[in-house]
């Protein structure tokens, strides 16, 4: 977990104090280099790759949590093989870039300059995401962000209790925005309202299982109606 000691305040006019981001898919264009990176690490320890779909569907699990659903026949010792292959791959070799989604770091911005704070719950770990924050220079903007190997992977509800016990917050000040049916799953068991947004891993069919708020296309102009 890492907190930047904000105190807690929801102008008049927000519905929601804060707004808790997936990050994967979500706020980072990142799907098509994790894909990538998982194929190249079943290549580098000689185990069947999955296909791009099977990946795709376990992204914003931990990774000990996505290696276990992509490969339950293989040990214990050769999930951990493949997820530190992996994390190679993400961290050193694959030079993909994994930008912001177009006007998501100009809206944060905003987002945060008009009273509202903000969060991170990810499937990534915690090496991994303070060095994209610190790369993207947004630390400053989330006022706590939590990782997967910080607490229990989605959709268990710990990570989004975390954030409401840091903040002070009560779950009804709260909104988890994600791509994926693990996020919005993981609002449910937590009683947060959630909003899913269709350009990532899962469909509007799969994400309207979870009785979203909303299903959105595009975050900068149209969540405004909603918060």
């Amino acid at each position: 977990m890492h907190s930047n000691k904000l105190p807690p305040g929801n102008p008049d006019n927000n519905k929601y104090s804060v707004i808790i981001f997936d990050w994967d898919g979500t706020l980072m264009d990142s799907i098509d280099k994790i894909i990538n990176c998982v194929t190249q690490a079943a290549k580098l320890t000689d185990v069947v790759a999955p296909s791009a779909e099977s990946i795709r569907n376990i992204i914003g699990l931990s990774l000990e949590k996505a290696m276990a659903t992509l490969f339950p026949m293989l040990s214990f010792a050769k999930q951990a093989q493949l997820i530190e292959t992996y994390r190679h791959q993400y961290t050193y070799l694959n030079k993909q870039e994994t930008p912001f989604y177009p006007g998501i770091k100009v809206w944060l911005k905003l987002l945060k300059e008009q009273g509202y704070l903000l969060a991170v719950a990810t499937g990534k770990g915690r090496k991994g995401l303070d060095r994209l924050l610190l790369q993207y220079e947004v630390t400053d903007l989330f006022s706590i962000t939590y990782c997967a190997d910080e607490t229990l992977s989605k959709p268990h509800p710990l990570m989004l209790n975390n954030i409401l016990k840091e903040l002070e917050i009560n779950a009804e000040q709260a909104l988890m925005i994600g791509d994926s049916s693990f996020d919005l799953e993981m609002a449910n068991n937590a009683n947060i309202d959630c909003i899913g947004v269709t350009y990532g891993v899962h469909s509007e069919s799969i994400l309207s299982r979870y009785n979203p708020v909303a299903i959105l296309s595009d975050l900068p102009t149209q969540l405004w109606k909603y918060i």
